[in-house]
């Protein structure tokens, strides 16, 4: 099988690359290169197994000769290239937004057009400021106004949701969309805001673990792998198709227990400090207090369950990083 992987040198995308590799796939990566890193998949590229079998496009993905002629060769799209990270949201607004809205819009122009699976990487930033928990697939939305820049992702990732769903009900484009709660493991890195390579940083170097806010804020965690699995059975179940499912992990914990868990994880001499989010992020910022998925749809479906606990993959990526 050929597979398509947009943002193939990031965090995920660079997993995912592995593993279809690995099965014997080919596998063709278009990258920018704006978060994700040759690095990443350096070693992929040096191992004889997959010479001829890694397609590396260092190109943006909304140049439409090159995504023509992409998923025109392949056989299933995973859609993963979107400006990630609240930090680097923040900083590049405008440029967020279009490759988030106008890239989703070209793969599926695309996708439609050559009648290619696609699988549309979302977030649960979609939720927006819900406090209940756990969050279901069909709750309702409720985001904070248009002057709080930070909701300007959730808002650009629901319209690439609805887009995709319409593309499903208008042409029976076979899509289905992942939102992907908080995934963590090796290669990820702390640049753009993301908070478990950043924690471990300052705790390997016995710097103070900047806890944002007071700390309260909760979030659950997911391992990169799981989400690979998961990834990979949704595109060859016909059901998934034109649905949405939550993938995330079920072990819900605040801020700054974590930053207490990889203090003790690493043995660092660090303590934690609490740093107002006008101080670590600008103004216009606002943030989700709680963030828990249901993962009984999509468990129903393919039966995913969690393979490993956050103390498994905390340990895997400290490892990993020393």
């Amino acid at each position: 099988m050929r597979v398509l992987i947009t943002g193939g040198a990031g965090f995920i995308g660079s997993h995912l690359t592995e593993a279809y590799l690995e099965r014997g796939d080919e596998v063709y990566i278009i990258d920018n290169l704006s978060t994700g890193s040759m690095e990443n998949i350096e070693f992929l590229q040096n191992d004889d197994r997959f010479r001829d079998r890694l397609f590396v496009h260092i190109d943006t993905i909304l140049n439409h000769d090159t995504m023509l002629e992409l998923i025109g060769i392949c056989d299933t799209v995973f859609h993963l290239a979107a400006a990630v990270g609240v930090k680097y949201i923040l900083d590049y607004p405008l440029e967020s937004i279009k490759t988030n809205i106008q890239g989703t819009e070209k793969v599926l122009e695309l996708c439609a057009k050559f009648r290619k699976k696609v699988l549309i990487a979302s977030s649960s930033e979609v939720y927006g400021k819900h406090t209940h928990a756990p969050l279901v697939e069909t709750d309702n939305i409720v985001y904070g106004p248009s002057s709080k820049f930070r909701w300007s992702y959730a808002a650009s990732k629901l319209m690439d949701e609805f887009t995709a769903l319409a593309y499903y009900r208008t042409g029976g484009l076979k899509v289905t969309i992942a939102r992907l709660f908080n995934t963590i493991g090796i290669r990820q890195t702390g640049t753009y805001g993301m908070v478990v390579p950043r924690f471990i940083v300052q705790a390997l170097k016995d710097d103070p673990l900047t806890v944002y806010g007071d700390g309260s804020q909760t979030r659950t965690f997911t391992g990169v792998k799981d989400v690979v699995r998961v990834f990979m059975a949704l595109v060859e179940n016909d059901e998934s198709f034109g649905q949405v499912f939550n993938i995330g992990g079920i072990e819900e914990i605040s801020m700054l227990d974590l930053a207490k868990k990889i203090i003790a994880l690493t043995g660092s001499k660090s303590e934690s400090v609490l740093i107002p989010y006008e101080e670590a992020y600008q103004a216009d910022f606002e943030d989700m207090m709680r963030r828990v998925p249901s993962v009984e749809k999509v468990a129903r479906l393919i039966g995913f369950k969690p393979h490993v606990n956050l103390d498994e993959i905390l340990s895997e990526i400290v490892t990993f990083m020393r």
